[in-house]
């Protein structure tokens, strides 16, 4: 077999000459230390490849060795609770064989091929299989972990086991068209870069149920669908995607931290380990698993995080599980795609982005989606992928962010001046926007409450109305509006202050089911059409209405467990009690005067 030679090093960028059959997105090992890359553009008998780790001493003439396979992932067993690299290392393995600081060259596996597994069979001898079937399972932190016939395999089960394997021991074997037995492991090789097959895509109906009123209520995202969360540095990106990711009723989490600060990853080690998934009642990184590559970790690897994310909730997905995917952030990735652009030479785009970063990031973001999956079963999954983006200065016309918009169907827009007011979650309920709400309001009508969407409707109506008034009191004062406007104010006030904004370290409020949306939704508009029926109907002062201890009963209701929603069914009865009383005796002082 030829090697190639190095004849230009240019940080992650590796120019070699000679390699035989050298193949576009093939996996090489260059130099003596043999460094992971992957071959990015071939010219005539040259080969630019990225490499995905550090490049500082590489000499010219050393020799670049093909692997003549792309870049893949091992899925398996043992990759749930796990620590990644972007090109698939587990970190957690490589501290304990290399120490705590990255070494160059490092042989680490994804996964131990020494842990032995309990094998349950499912599949029986001599039944028909296709690729997607399931064979059986292992348990995995008490989740079940399906071992499917992998793609290309389809025949009858000649033998299957029963029994504790490593991933790499034979568990079946299928005996094909041809009469040749097809030995079959619990571990997968899949190219990242490759879409998992399925047998259809459907459409996004259900929620992804979040826990944040905001995104619930107003802007909700569908499981198999894809948002986007845009802002300015410290308006919370990343502290939403955690939220998300640990009260999202999904399956399995996959959370990438994608050039960002090593801290944030450091926050996520240490409180998922101890926070317990109010599903499977578990604690939440049994679920979960976690790629970094932090803004110190070699550049290139950036881009292939994304990718190596995607094929793992692909993975879990095709076992009919409902994964959230949350890539922090898709502006690092995209840097990553500048800097090699700008090596290669290439003819740069917008602000020296690439011409093909639109189209890169629809690849990505089009391999979420709920999909009937392979297999002779009718099995659902669904990836629902979540990207942060990073805009320099908080400016949403750049270009990863319009390019992110064409393609992602919801719009969390993060604002900074929210942040600042300490107001959680931030996201500005004015530029914000959800293309899933329709099917949402069709769930919510069906399952929850018919009245979900009418409560939803006028709550914006109001929401966007504050801002026009707003706009006449910094002109003429509060003294210019008449009481109706005055009430419309306060109850816009409730609502930003009482429904949307919420503390991520209260217990009772961190969290809010539908159902405990609906009743807190539903008391704010309760009380307004009780209180404007008063001002317009009894004549009551809008100082009566504003002094009310409705207000302040109000303003408790997110406090309100879970188990105890009675007590805001209790809230809503009190306030219009209330209200009534007030009408009452302002006719009682009405009649004295009148004697």
């Amino acid at each position: 077999m030829q090697h190639g030679k190095i004849i230009k090093v240019s940080g992650p960028l590796v120019v070699a000459k000679g390699i035989e059959n050298a193949r576009l997105f093939d996996t090489v090992l260059v130099s003596d230390l043999e460094l992971l890359g992957e071959i990015i553009e071939v010219t005539d008998d040259e080969a630019a490849i990225q490499v995905y780790e550090e490049t500082s001493g590489i000499k010219l003439g050393e020799k670049v060795v093909s692997q003549y396979r792309p870049l893949s992932i091992e899925l398996g067993p043992g990759i749930l609770s796990s620590m990644l690299d972007g090109i698939g290392r587990d970190l957690q393995e490589f501290a304990l064989q290399e120490g705590y600081y990255l070494t160059r060259g490092a042989k680490i596996t994804t996964l131990s091929t020494t842990q032995s597994w309990y094998f349950h069979p499912i599949a029986k001898i001599g039944q028909h299989v296709v690729a997607g079937d399931y064979l059986g399972y292992v348990m995995e932190n008490k989740f079940k972990h399906y071992i499917m016939v992998p793609e290309g395999i389809t025949g009858t089960v000649n033998w299957i086991a029963d029994g504790d394997y490593t991933i790499t021991e034979k568990i079946a074997t299928v005996l094909d068209d041809t009469e040749q037995e097809q030995p079959v492991t619990m571990r997968q090789y899949w190219p990242i870069r490759k879409q998992r097959p399925y047998k259809r895509k459907g459409l996004p109906e259900a929620p992804l149920v979040t826990g944040q009123r905001v995104i619930d209520t107003f802007f909700p995202v569908a499981k198999g669908g894809t948002a986007c969360i845009p802002g300015p540095f410290g308006s919370g990106k990343t502290v939403v995607q955690h939220q998300l990711a640990k009260w999202s009723n999904s399956d399995v989490v996959v959370y990438i931290g994608c050039g960002e600060r090593g801290n944030e990853m450091t926050d996520v080690l240490y409180e998922f380990p101890e926070l317990i998934d109010p599903k499977t009642k578990e604690p939440l990184m049994n679920k979960t698993v976690l790629i970094a590559n932090t803004s110190n970790m070699p550049v290139a690897a950036r881009e292939a995080s994304i990718y190596t994310g995607m094929s793992i909730a692909e993975y879990f997905r095709d076992m009919g599980y409902d994964v959230s995917l949350m890539a922090d952030s898709t502006s690092r990735w995209a840097e990553a795609l500048r800097e090699m652009s700008g090596r290669l030479e290439e003819m740069p785009g917008d602000e020296g982005y690439p011409a093909y970063l639109a189209s890169r990031l629809a690849q990505v973001y089009e391999r979420a989606g709920i999909v009937y999956c392979q297999g002779s079963d009718t099995r659902e999954g669904s990836v629902t992928m979540i990207g942060a983006v990073s805009p320099a200065g908080g400016d949403l016309s750049e270009p990863v962010t319009q390019a992110t918009l064409r393609v992602a169907k919801v719009f969390w827009a993060l604002d900074s001046s929210l942040a600042y007011s300490r107001h959680f979650p931030a996201i500005n309920w004015l530029e914000s926007y959800s293309l899933y709400q329709e099917k949402i309001d069709n769930y919510m009508r069906k399952h929850i409450n018919r009245n979900f969407a009418k409560y939803r409707k006028r709550a914006m109506a109001l929401l966007k109305e504050e801002q026009q008034l707003q706009e006449i009191v910094q002109l003429i004062g509060k003294d210019g509006l008449s009481d109706f406007e005055i009430l419309k104010l306060e109850i816009a006030r409730m609502l930003r202050e009482d429904f949307l904004q919420q503390n991520a370290f209260v217990e009772e409020d961190t969290f809010t089911s539908h159902t405990k949306q609906l009743l807190m939704l539903s008391c704010i508009m309760e009380f307004f059409a009780e209180a404007r029926d008063a001002l317009m109907h009894d004549h009551v002062y809008i100082a009566d209405i504003l002094n009310a201890e409705s207000i302040q009963r109000i303003a408790q209701m997110k406090f309100v467990d879970e188990n105890e929603l009675d007590t805001i069914r209790r809230i809503i009865a009190d306030n219009k009690e209330e209200l009534e009383q007030i009408a009452e005796s302002l006719k009682e002082d009405q009649i004295i005067e009148g004697i």
